[in-house]
C-alpha cells in the first residue's frame, strides 16, 4: 500500500465522471472537509485487512502528534503500477474507515472509482508531507482461529417473534411497537447481523473527557487504559458484582487465562462458541486466550468430586481479563472490545427442573445487579433464544422469565440446535447509536458436562452429568460503565444533567474556598469527610471561583461545597446539589448532615478511595 500523507488546512473535491462501470453511487457535489489529514492512497495486490489497520495505526500516532481526528481516505491509483483488483481495493479502503472509526478518529472516504477535481491547501510544518509504503514485516500477519459455531452464526435461519407477559407471541413484523422504541431498535439491529459501528459513539467522547478511559495505540485495538477515576469506578463495580454473586452462594476462584489449542475438550468447545481468538506461542504449543471463565472452571470441576446434595454448585471468577478477537469495523469504544473483564458465575444442575429453577435466580439476580450498578428496567430490554423444541416443552418457564421482566421482550427461535444451549437470555442496552449491546445473561447448556467429563453422585450411588448454567449477572464491567454513559448522554440531550450514581462517582464532594484565606477550612471538611469514608477533594487552583464551579459541574460532582466567611461563621455550607435544578440547587446544612446524606445514599455499595492528592493544585491532567 501507498500513501501520501498530508495536513491539511483543507481540502474540497468533487466527483466529475464515473471510470468503471461499477464507481460508488455518490451525489455529484462539493465536498469540503477542514483541518485534517488527507490520505491519498493506493491499494496494491496482495494488500490485506492486516495491512489497512497497519496504515491507519500508523496515521493515528501521526493524528496524536499533531493533535487532531480527521482524516480523508482519498483513492489515488497513480502511487503504484502493481494495482490491486478494484473491488478488493474497495474493501480494504472501507475498512481503513471503519477501522479508523473503532479507534476514536473521524474518518471520512472520497467515492472509489471516479475522477475527481480537487483543491487542497497543505500546512507549512516540516512533517505536512509524508509518503509511506504500508507492507507487513515477517510474522505481523495476524493468527486468528474462527470458531464453527461463528460461521453458522452467520447462516442460522431464525425466526423472529416478540413474547407479551401473557405469554402470547407474535411475529415481529405484525407487532405494533407503540411505545416501544427501545424494544423496536433491538429486533431491528439483532434482525440485521450487523455489528459494524460507522460513528463514534457519543461515551468515548465523555469517557476521555471525564478522565476515565482511552484507547491505547500502543496495543491491540480494543484493549484499553484506564485512567485513576475510570480504575476506581471499574474496580467499585466489579466488588459490588462480586458480593452479589457471592452472597448468592457461588464459590469464587482463579483459573489461567490461555489453553492449549489442542486439548480435546476444549478445541471441541472453542468450535461450540461464536467467538473469535487470539493465539499465542509458547515453545511448541499453540495457546489461546480465553474468552470466558468456562475452561478453567469446567476443567476444575472435572476434577472435583460433587454429591446430589450440593447442588445446584454454583462457582465463580471475576475474569481479568476475557478476550475475543472481535471484528476490528465493530469495535466501538467500551462496547465491544478485545479485553475486557467479565464475571462469569456456572452452576451445575441435577437436571432440567433444577436448572429452570435456578435460571429464575440468576434472573432476579441479574436485574438486582443492574439495578444496583445505575440501569433500571427501563434502561435495557430482554432478548430470549431457543430451540422450537426446548418452547415446546418448557413455554411455561420462559413465560415465567418475560412475566418476571414485566415487558415484552425479544424472541429468536430456531428449528435446530447448533449451539451447546438449549436457551439463552440478555438484557440488551439500546445506546445512543441505536446499537444494542448484551449485559446480564444466562444460557442453559447440555453438552459440556458430558464434553469436559463432569459428573456428580445422584442418590443411588450413580455418576450421571449435571446441566450447566452460564451467567454473568452484570455482563462485562467496561460495558456497565459504556451502558452508564450513554444513559447519563442521553438524559442531557433530553435537558436533564448528566452524572453517574453517587456511589461511583471518583468525588462525591469537592470543597471550593472562595478565596486563600478560607484554604485551611476547606482542607479540614475535606479530610474530615475522607475519615468518614467519603470521597472528597479541595480546589486550591488559583482560578476564579465561578470557573472552579464550572470545572467541578463538567466532572458531574454530586456535592459541590463553598467555603466563606458566613459558611465559617454559622456552620452551614452552601451546598449545591447536582441532582437539583434552578433556585433549588443550592442548599444550606450543617457538615454532619451532608455525610448522612451520602450514606444513605451510597449505603450497601463497597467504598474504596480515589487514589489522587485531595488538592486539585497536585493532580496531573491524563487527557485534554
Amino acid at each position: 500500500m501507498k500513501i501520501l500523507q498530508l495536513h491539511s488546512n483543507f481540502i474540497e473535491y468533487r466527483p466529475v465522471e464515473r471510470e468503471i462501470p461499477h464507481a460508488e453511487d455518490v451525489e455529484e457535489k462539493i465536498y469540503r472537509l477542514e483541518d485534517l489529514v488527507v490520505l491519498f492512497t493506493c491499494v496494491e495486490k496482495n494488500d490485506t485487512i492486516d495491512v489497512a489497520h497497519k496504515a491507519i495505526n500508523e496515521v493515528k500516532r501521526f493524528l496524536d502528534e499533531v493533535k487532531v481526528n480527521r482524516i480523508l481516505i482519498y483513492p489515488y491509483a497513480h502511487l503504484s503500477s502493481d494495482l490491486a483488483e478494484p473491488s478488493e481495493a474497495l474493501k480494504i479502503l472501507e475498512e481503513m474507515r471503519v477501522y479508523a472509526i473503532s479507534l476514536g478518529v473521524e474518518a471520512h472516504r472520497a467515492p472509489f472509482g471516479w475522477c475527481k477535481e480537487f483543491s487542497i491547501s497543505v500546512k507549512g510544518h516540516p512533517l505536512a508531507e509524508q509518503f509511506k509504503s504500508i507492507t507487513l514485516g515477517e510474522g505481523e500477519a495476524v493468527k486468528e482461529v474462527v470458531s464453527k459455531a461463528l460461521e453458522a452464526e452467520e447462516k442460522i435461519v431464525s425466526h423472529w417473534f416478540i413474547i407479551e407477559p401473557d405469554g402470547s407471541m407474535i411475529p415481529v413484523e405484525e407487532f405494533d411497537f407503540s411505545g416501544k422504541e427501545n424494544l423496536r431498535k433491538l429486533a431491528v439491529y439483532e434482525m440485521s447481523r450487523s455489528r459494524v459501528v460507522q460513528q463514534t459513539p457519543p461515551h468515548v467522547t465523555l469517557m476521555k473527557r471525564l478522565e476515565l478511559a482511552d484507547h491505547e495505540d500502543a496495543s491491540d485495538p480494543g484493549n484499553f487504559r484506564w485512567y485513576p477515576k475510570g480504575n476506581l469506578i471499574k474496580s467499585l463495580i466489579e466488588e459490588f458484582v462480586t458480593e452479589k454473586v457471592i452472597t448468592y452462594g457461588a464459590l469464587k476462584v482463579e483459573t489461567p487465562i490461555m489453553y492449549d489449542l489442542k486439548h480435546p475438550a476444549l478445541a471441541n468447545y472453542l468450535h461450540r462458541f461464536p467467538a473469535r481468538q487470539y493465539i499465542v506461542k509458547s515453545e511448541d504449543k499453540d495457546l489461546f486466550l480465553r474468552f470466558s471463565a468456562c475452561f478453567g472452571q469446567f476443567l476444575m470441576l472435572h476434577d472435583a468430586q460433587i454429591s446430589y446434595r450440593q447442588l445446584p454448585l454454583k462457582v465463580y471468577e471475576l475474569t481479568h481479563y476475557s478476550f475475543r478477537r472481535e471484528k476490528s469495523g465493530e469495535l466501538a469504544g467500551l462496547r465491544r472490545l478485545r479485553a475486557f473483564t467479565m464475571p462469569d458465575c456456572h452452576a451445575l444442575c441435577a437436571d432440567m427442573e433444577q436448572a429452570k429453577e435456578e435460571a429464575l435466580k440468576r434472573f432476579k439476580l441479574s436485574m438486582d445487579t443492574l439495578e444496583g450498578i445505575g440501569l433500571t428496567r427501563e434502561d435495557y430490554e430482554l432478548a430470549i433464544r431457543f430451540t422450537k423444541d426446548f418452547y415446546a416443552e418448557n413455554r411455561d418457564f420462559i413465560v415465567s422469565l418475560v412475566k418476571l421482566f414485566g415487558k415484552p421482550a425479544l424472541v429468536e427461535m430456531w428449528d435446530e440446535r447448533f449451539f451447546y444451549f438449549v436457551l439463552k437470555w440478555e438484557f440488551n442496552f439500546i445506546d445512543n447509536l441505536d446499537k444494542a449491546s448484551a449485559l446480564s445473561t444466562d444460557q442453559i447448556d447440555i453438552e459440556n458436562a458430558e464434553r469436559y467429563g463432569i459428573t456428580y453422585v445422584d442418590e443411588k450411588g450413580e455418576r450421571r452429568y449435571p446441566l450447566i448454567l452460564h451467567c454473568s449477572p452484570s455482563g462485562a464491567i467496561e460495558r456497565d460503565i459504556y451502558a452508564l454513559l450513554e444513559k447519563a448522554y442521553r438524559i442531557q440531550k433530553n435537558g436533564g444533567t448528566p452524572m453517574l450514581p453517587i456511589w461511583l462517582s471518583p468525588t462525591q464532594v469537592r470543597v471550593i474556598p472562595i478565596s486563600e484565606n478560607f484554604y485551611s477550612e476547606a482542607e479540614k471538611i475535606t479530610e474530615e469527610l475522607i475519615k468518614r469514608n467519603i470521597r472528597a477533594d479541595w480546589d486550591d487552583r488559583p482560578l476564579t471561583m465561578q470557573k472552579k464551579i464550572r470545572e467541578a459541574e463538567m466532572e458531574w460532582i454530586p456535592f459541590i461545597v463553598v467555603i466563606g466567611q458566613e459558611e465559617v461563621s454559622t456552620s452551614m455550607l452552601a451546598v449545591r446539589d447536582r441532582r437539583l435544578k434552578g433556585a433549588h440547587k443550592i442548599r444550606r446544612m450543617r457538615l454532619e448532615d451532608l455525610i448522612n446524606e451520602v450514606e444513605e445514599e451510597t449505603k450497601n455499595k463497597p467504598f474504596k478511595p480515589l487514589t489522587l492528592p485531595t488538592a486539585l493544585s497536585k493532580r496531573p491532567r491524563f487527557y485534554g
